[in-house]
């Protein structure tokens, strides 16, 4: 009986150090390393955000600089149109939070270069990263008046999340621009 125990003990061990084992380097591609160990909220969004960053800039990044006038249809935008959508989207979402940082302007609304578009959301991302490290955890929590489609009153936290959602809804979208052209998004790269 005794043995039965540890044989048990040594094999759930094995399977754990195994399963670590595997884990460890799928956090190394795809979505990007692990987040940061946090003690607050306020850290857990600043993280998400910063994932969020890396997730978009991955994906269009990887798009070749002669496709950001790719359509998958006459009626839909182009690439370059959908990424810009993402950066005046979040500065006009998140200059509601009422923080100290001033919203930046983008300097060509209507880039169209890989380069132009590309500092638009670097922008739009470092303003976030910025305005967001302003909010403590109860800071996060208090209501604000944000954009009307959200309600008449929302968390900071919502509208922050609303943020990340839509940009994640946006980085769906590209992945079919990006596959349509052959490109693997990066996150979706599983290496050889």
């Amino acid at each position: 009986m005794r043995a039965a125990r540890v044989a048990c003990l040594v094999v759930a061990g094995a399977a754990a150090a195994a399963g670590a084992a595997i884990a460890e380097p799928a956090q190394q591609r795809g979505r990007g390393p692990a987040a940061p160990a946090c003690a607050t909220l306020a850290c857990d969004v600043q993280g998400d955000w910063e994932r969020t960053r890396n997730l978009l800039l991955g994906l269009v990044n990887a798009m070749p600089d002669d496709k950001w006038s790719f359509k998958p249809t006459p009626a839909q935008q182009t690439f370059a149109e959908r990424v810009m959508h993402v950066a005046t989207i979040d500065l006009a979402l998140l200059g509601t939070l009422g923080g100290k940082t001033p919203v930046p302007a983008i300097t060509s609304p209507k880039a169209t270069t890989k380069a132009e578009v590309v500092a638009a959301l670097q922008t739009s991302f470092d303003y976030g990263a910025a305005v967001i490290k302003e909010f403590n955890d109860q800071q996060l929590a208090e209501r604000i008046a944000s954009m009307p489609f959200l309600g008449p009153s929302v968390s900071r936290l919502k509208v922050i999340y609303f943020s990340m959602q839509h940009t994640n809804d946006i980085y769906g979208q590209l992945v079919v621009y990006l596959r349509l052209n052959g490109v693997t998004p990066p996150a979706s790269n599983r290496g050889a």
